[in-house]
């Protein structure tokens, strides 16, 4: 996808630039390199990578006039704090899936409505995406993501004060502001990590999504009983804010640009920003654009299957709450292999051709749909296959989530990154919006499974 990694160049006022072959120009300082050293460190074409090792942690990297070696250790420590808050706000985030049915007969409310309350808090997120987006392009993605892990424990403490139907579709609503905050903490990792191990640790993380599901789960059908949806949402709010907590302590800036191949060997990075024409030129990207349109229909299902498959399994296959539980935590278990599977291919395809990513994930975009058609069409009676088919589902619709922030930072340079990575996301939410309440109403009029 894209004849180029980078097309834009630019350096930082009053700074001398050095320009690799590949056009990209490259900030440097009088504490730099040398001109000659600088223009001579590798920088091979992107699309042609060498055997060369891209891991970061032996670089040097200038931050706030200091000099800061970057140790394996504490990269992964980085990895495990941002999978621990995707863990944690997933679960939080998907809780009110499983516990549909009991806000549902509090409230007094049909389909139609509980669909709403998703359908709106998705609207909320796809319009802040881009303004988050930006933000992450301009200032510290470190600290927004740990205002944005406030924002989740605050707004859902909103949420479970609620008295009735209408403040709850409005308190659900805010719980969106803080769903637009994952594009900072890929745009982060990736000046954490080198190009030949994103896709790898993207798939790593994005396997909290489905663990998360898989806690939100536990947590619905075990405390929810016994405490009631209410005091769930204490629970997971007050989770939100020490989260917070350790983000805005724990996790350290990095320039962006700093794992980038072309940057190897400079002693000092420039500070990249991005500006209101670099990210309108996001929109000139033909690349970009075709991630967009993809993820404006492929998000669709997902949506409607997240809301609305644990009711699905109680009421239309006569599931009891045992059943559901043992059937999604087998299901979410090879959703997580998937991630990370897909994004192993992904890495391994892009060292044979530049298209390798997307063609890993069309093919589990592809496989998914068709599994999923066989898989809803099960007899009831057949829990066994129906089993065997949602897991093989699961396993083939994840491949092709790390391959995106992967191919996002593949063709667009270091500081248009997360507005990058949010207009994906802002065309799957306004694509996929209307996925809970419009699958609701079929569902009033006929039944799930046509919905689904």
């Amino acid at each position: 996808m894209g004849t180029s990694r980078w097309s834009a160049s630019g350096s930082g006022e009053g700074r001398p630039a050095t320009t690799w072959r590949n056009g990209r120009t490259v900030s440097s300082a009088s504490t730099m390199a040398s001109p000659t050293t600088a223009s001579t460190a590798p920088g091979p074409d992107w699309w042609g990578w060498s055997s060369r090792s891209r891991a970061c942690n032996s670089q040097l990297a200038s931050m706030d006039g200091g000099t800061m070696q970057l140790r394996s250790s504490y990269r992964w420590f980085v990895v495990g704090v941002f999978f621990l808050f995707m863990l944690l706000h997933q679960a939080d985030k998907l809780l009110i899936g499983p516990l549909t049915t009991p806000i549902m007969e509090e409230f007094g409310i049909n389909e139609a409505q509980m669909g709403a309350v998703s359908s709106l808090a998705i609207g909320v997120a796809a319009v802040l995406y881009l303004v988050w987006g930006y933000f992450y392009d301009r200032y510290a993605r470190a600290k927004l993501v740990a205002l944005a892990s406030f924002i989740w424990g605050s707004t859902t403490w909103l949420n479970a004060l609620a008295p009735n139907y209408p403040t709850f579709l409005a308190t659900r609503a805010t719980t969106g502001i803080d769903d637009s905050s994952y594009p900072g903490i890929f745009s982060l990792l990736s000046d954490y990590f080198g190009p030949r191990m994103r896709g790898k640790v993207y798939g790593l993380l994005q396997v909290a999504q489905p663990l998360g599901y898989m806690l939100g789960t536990i947590l619905a059908l075990t405390l929810g009983a016994s405490l009631g949806w209410r005091n769930v949402f204490f629970i997971t709010g007050g989770v939100g804010i020490l989260v917070a907590v350790l983000i805005f302590f724990g996790i350290r800036e990095l320039p962006r640009g700093r794992a980038e191949p072309e940057m190897e060997g400079l002693a000092e990075i420039g500070a990249y920003r991005i500006d209101l024409t670099k990210a309108r030129a996001l929109l000139r990207n033909s690349s970009l654009l075709l991630l967009m349109a993809q993820g404006f229909f492929g998000v669709f299902p997902w949506n409607v299957i997240t809301f609305w498959f644990f009711r699905y399994l109680e009421v239309e296959r006569g599931y009891t709450s045992d059943q559901v539980m043992v059937t999604m935590l087998l299901a979410i278990l090879f959703l997580s292999a998937g991630y990370f599977l897909g994004g192993y291919m992904g890495d391994l395809a892009f060292r044979h051709t530049r298209r390798g990513r997307v063609l890993v994930a069309g093919t589990g975009v592809l496989s998914g749909a068709v599994l999923l058609y066989l898989t809803l069409n099960v007899p009831l009676e057949q829990t066994g296959l129906f089993m065997v088919f949602l897991s093989a589902t699961g396993i083939t619709m994840s491949i092709a989530a790390p391959n995106v922030p992967a191919t996002i930072h593949d063709i667009i340079e270091p500081e248009a990154r997360s507005t990058a990575h949010s207009l994906t996301y802002f065309a799957e939410n306004i694509g996929s919006a209307a996925a809970p309440f419009l699958a609701g109403l079929i569902a009033v009029r006929s039944s799930l499974h046509v919905a689904i």
